[in-house]
């Protein structure tokens, strides 16, 4: 195959090419951001006293919306409190939904990444760098996230609420059979540590070590199914296993960090060895 060595370019100094075009290359196809199968519901939306709004996206299997603000060049401090500021008009005007603010530059400067990291703890918010290559006369938008928001723990796994009970509370919520597929699911997790057993609570059937929680992994017995949750930070080469090995996978869970994944007993046998390498994952990070 041939070598093509493609030029970097500067949209910010580009004599054509220009924000708004940006905008249009966003809006036309959201997915190239890589924050999932988003669409488009509004561009330069008005903000009221705060200027337009550069573009909103929207998950339509979640509804989560998408606060996006563009900047070619390196973010600054303006960049980051308009994003800031209009995710919180949204927020405010439209409670019913999730709200995400997502910063778009050239150049996330190493201090404004510190900065926006800050943030990160109480907003959710993510920084994607983008990149303009020329091949010849045409240009290629790469983006790359580089701070995803910080995953955080749904109310139901917060162990000083959580409500214990006992394996016949899930049979009878689920069935048997989907509740002895978490057995089977067991025996992957103790290849990994031995010392892992469930514990059964109302909200989902989780892990611990030592009388103390371990949930990299939860579970939730459904009708038809069981559901297995590993907290995996997401990434496409993740999506691509799954996607490849034929699970039946439900939108990423953003705000608790986790893949669903509805299991049958016919995935134990057939992608049993993807399984146990997804769910090494979860436990090589819970590690880290």
């Amino acid at each position: 195959m041939e070598l093509i060595k493609p030029k970097k370019i500067f949209l910010r100094d580009h004599l054509e090419l220009d924000e708004k075009w940006v905008h249009q290359q966003i809006a036309d196809d959201p997915g190239i951001l890589g924050l999932g199968d988003l669409v488009l519901r509004d561009r330069e939306r008005i903000q009221p006293k705060a200027g337009r709004l550069d573009l909103l996206l929207q998950d339509p299997e979640t509804d989560r919306r998408y606060e996006v603000e563009v900047q070619l060049g390196k973010t600054d401090e303006r960049h980051i409190i308009r994003t800031i500021e209009y995710w919180d008009i949204e927020k405010k005007r439209y409670p019913q939904y999730d709200h995400c603010a997502v910063i778009v530059a050239e150049d996330v400067t190493s201090r404004f990444l510190n900065v926006i990291s800050l943030f990160n703890g109480s907003i959710p918010i993510i920084a994607v760098q983008m990149t303009a290559l020329q091949i010849e006369n045409k240009v290629g938008l790469f983006f790359t996230t580089v701070l995803d928001e910080t995953a955080r723990g749904m109310v139901d796994e917060d162990e000083d609420v959580a409500e214990e009970v006992d394996r016949s509370y899930w049979e009878n919520r689920g069935t048997r059979k989907t509740v002895a597929l978490s057995d089977e699911a067991m025996e992957i997790l103790r290849q990994f540590d031995s010392g892992l057993s469930p514990k059964y609570n109302k909200f989902y059937i989780g892990l611990q070590k030592d009388s103390k929680p371990c949930n990299f992994v939860v579970f939730r017995a459904m009708k038809g199914s069981l559901r297995v949750e590993p907290r995996i930070r997401r990434s496409e080469e993740v999506d691509a296993i799954l996607e490849d090995a034929g699970f039946d996978v439900m939108p990423y869970n953003s705000r608790g960090g986790r893949y669903r994944l509805n299991i049958s007993s016919t995935d134990f046998k057939e992608r049993g060895e993807t399984l146990k390498e997804i769910i090494g994952r979860a436990y090589r990070q819970q590690m880290e």
